[in-house]
């Protein structure tokens, strides 16, 4: 065993030198435990709840005045207001302007579609003064 090797390490080593001459019982041995390995760290990478993710309070609040805001010519702590937004989508709101039509939001990849439905009844993108 070398040194620093891992517990899990050391079971493959032992696994490998004492199927070497059986290669079909290697692969089946393996492959099930590869796809295990690959779907817990999916799971991690993305976060998974097993409990269904929730719209904050402020998302389901209607704005007080009934107008839209502008995603041409709101600032950041304009588009803040929003009902559902955050600083990173208002951000990259005002980084990929100008917008023809508020639904390019969603169709160039600015949003995504959870945000862009949070949002949509909130916003207005008027075309641009030439």
């Amino acid at each position: 065993m070398a040194f620093g090797s891992s517990v899990f390490e050391n079971l493959v080593y032992e696994i490998v030198i004492s199927e070497e001459n059986e290669p079909v019982r290697l692969i089946r041995r393996f492959v099930p435990m590869e796809l295990l390995i690959a779907l817990a760290l999916s799971v991690v990478h993305t976060g998974f709840s097993s409990q269904p993710q929730r719209v904050p309070a402020q998302a389901k609040a209607v704005s007080a005045s009934g107008d839209r805001t502008d995603i041409n010519t709101a600032t950041i702590d304009q588009l803040l207001k929003v009902p559902g937004m955050t600083r990173t989508w208002a951000d990259r709101i005002v980084r990929f302007r100008p917008y023809r039509a508020k639904n390019e939001l969603l169709d160039r990849g600015i949003v995504s579609s959870a945000v862009y439905d949070r949002i949509k009844d909130n916003i207005v993108a008027h075309h641009p003064a030439q």
